[in-house]
């Protein structure tokens, strides 16, 4: 065999290998929705379930820092990270997660996915980036499939608003995030912002504690299950592989492979959870992916995937 063709070998199982990369992540971020479902019938409630997830990521990616030699950024960065995570994160997690409690799982997973839209609506309003011929594409896409979606699911007017809400501070989040963690080492960006996240649920339980409502924790070992599940699969192992098939795939490749992470998700909710998925909410859901996937392809500009890329 050449040298030419032993390396054509090698970069295409690298590709394949950043293929099968952001599929796992894409299925650990999609599971998470269910594993929360799970944590909740145990009997935790967000404050106790997002305090111990942000807790456990905190600790586990401030490890793979350590074990890496990553370093800290200067501590004017460090501070408008954990800005980032103290506020839009925790934010944005609390928004997705509560809406569980209010929609279906599949419903607020699809709706999540309406972030890429935000994000290009915000950067040509703030950023003053052309909105070109395909992001109107992608905007009527995914205007029609959310109406669809929500139209087709199960949720109250609160768990929609929630879920809406999630995808809305998500974008300002990624836009933000485009310029502060520019130059930033990603694992150093995620265990930062993971540690200003557990800080504000930890002091957030404390608070509540000492005001008579103590954050409530699984009460049967299979909630703590998929509480670690939640902490350790769908955060710490969701974020590695990602980083991991970005570097092999590129960011324009990885995004389009993440849209397979709301699919995860309502299969998932119709195998365990029971839901159903009805032909308009799955015509609308397929309108949002559509147009998520037309966007990521054809839009000038940068992918909507950001260097900390954490979901919800």
């Amino acid at each position: 065999m050449t040298a030419s063709a032993t390396g054509s070998l090698g970069h295409a199982r690298d590709k394949l290998a950043g293929v099968l990369l952001i599929a796992v992540s894409a299925s650990a971020f999609g599971a998470m929705a269910i594993f929360a479902r799970f944590a909740y019938a145990a009997g935790a409630d967000v404050y106790g379930l997002l305090a111990v997830r942000f807790l456990l990521a905190a600790i586990a990616m401030g490890s793979v820092m350590r074990t890496r030699g990553i370093r800290l950024p200067p501590w004017r960065r460090v501070l408008a990270l954990a800005a980032m995570g103290g506020i839009g994160y925790v934010t944005q997690s609390f928004c997705f997660f509560t809406a569980l409690n209010y929609a279906q799982a599949s419903l607020v997973a699809l709706l999540l996915y309406l972030y890429p839209l935000f994000v290009t609506i915000l950067a040509a309003v703030f950023l003053k980036e052309r909105l070109t011929t395909p992001a109107v594409i992608a905007l009527v896409l995914c205007s029609v499939g959310a109406g669809l979606t929500v139209g087709g699911g199960q949720g109250s007017p609160l768990g929609i608003a929630l879920g809406v809400a999630a995808a809305v501070v998500y974008s300002v989040y990624i836009v933000v995030g485009a310029r502060v963690t520019a130059g930033v080492n990603a694992i150093a960006t995620t265990t930062v912002i993971c540690t200003a996240a557990a800080l504000v649920y930890v002091t957030l339980g404390i608070v509540r504690t000492a005001a008579g409502v103590p954050p409530q924790f699984p009460s049967s070992a299979g909630g703590w299950l998929a509480l670690l599940a939640i902490a350790l699969v769908s955060t710490v192992l969701a974020i590695l592989t990602f980083f991991a098939g970005l570097q092999r795939l590129g960011a324009a490749k990885a995004s389009m492979l993440s849209t397979l992470e709301p699919v995860v998700t309502v299969v998932l909710a119709a195998a365990l959870l029971g839901e159903h998925i009805g032909t308009t909410q799955a015509v609308g859901g397929g309108l949002i992916l559509a147009g998520v996937l037309w966007l990521t392809r054809r839009a000038s500009g940068s992918p909507p995937a950001d260097a900390s890329d954490e979901r919800n």
